[in-house]
């Protein structure tokens, strides 16, 4: 092993056991991976993936046989990924805090919503990532106002939960969430930059003073003055479709259709993360670069 492989840090495992009934779409394999790039001292992108759920075994009873199941489970995943602002006091500790202080919030939820089938559920579960996202803000804020080797420091976060085939995403920055499905890459995530809202002003994206402008953020947790307002929506996943959740560091280093070709080839989800991330340093590796990557079953 070379030592640009010894700094990757890749983590990945095929979920094929324990496949809850009742869901006709399910994760079957999936993996994250972070590199800090050529130019970065250190990492300040943090990625976290999660396995949650809630279960219930018929151990023994005298009712008559096939009224209930022998056992209940539900079970989904979630995936996060912060890219701590690059050149901000304290970005690794932001990007850190963000995904602590989610999962805390999380846990601390006393009624888990897992059953999406009824719309007010739905509503109040994408409520609920709207309020925990402004909270994370508010304590990452707080943080920087109580040590002060820690102003201005900010992160980036983007969040996809899949339950079933339900897919919820929450987002502030520029990191991103792609669907790739039949041959196609499609960006879920809006970029919270000033190059995207002079796009969406009418200037046209290939402008100099668009591309130029990428690296400015409009949004991000703790950093800015500003309350946040968190992209959230919900879609849907099938089988055969490819979740990717990743940093800049991809996005600007290597093209859709590339990232589309690797990920669309690779054996595994290891396999692209690794792959993905070979070719953001290849291109420069400007930045800190940071993948996860999700594929759908039936």
């Amino acid at each position: 092993m070379d030592e640009k492989e010894k700094e990757m840090s890749v983590a990945s495992q095929e979920e094929k056991e324990n496949v809850p009934s009742a869901s006709t779409v399910h994760v079957t394999d999936i993996a994250g991976a972070t590199h800090k790039g050529h130019i970065r001292q250190i990492n300040e992108d943090h990625y976290l993936v999660i396995r949650f759920g809630r279960s219930l075994e018929n151990l023994m009873s005298n009712l008559p046989e096939g009224i209930l199941k022998q056992d209940y489970e539900v079970r989904g995943h979630g995936m996060f990924v912060a890219d701590g602002m690059g050149g901000m006091a304290a970005g690794d500790v932001a990007s850190q805090m963000a995904l602590t202080t989610l999962i805390e919030l999380i846990i601390t939820t006393p009624d888990w919503i897992l059953s999406l089938d009824k719309e007010q559920d739905l509503k109040t579960v994408m409520q609920r990532m709207s309020q925990r996202f402004l909270r994370v803000d508010k304590t990452i804020k707080e943080e920087a106002r109580r040590d002060m080797t820690r102003r201005g420091m900010g992160t980036t976060l983007t969040v996809a939960a899949t339950l079933g085939s339900i897919l919820l995403i929450g987002h502030v920055g520029d990191t991103r969430a792609y669907v790739l499905r039949d041959g196609r890459i499609t960006q879920l995530t809006k970029d919270h930059t000033v190059a995207q809202a002079l796009i969406d002003a009418g200037v046209n994206p290939n402008d100099p003073v668009s591309s130029s402008l990428q690296h400015l953020l409009t949004a991000a947790l703790g950093a800015l003055d500003a309350e946040i307002e968190p992209q959230v929506e919900r879609t849907h996943v099938q089988g055969g479709d490819q979740l990717l959740l990743c940093s800049d560091g991809l996005t600007k280093m290597v093209d859709d259709a590339t990232i589309l070709k690797a990920a669309s080839e690779a054996p595994s989800a290891a396999r692209a993360c690794h792959d993905l991330i070979e070719l953001a340093l290849a291109a420069g590796g400007l930045d800190n670069v940071t993948i996860v990557l999700a594929r759908f079953g039936d």
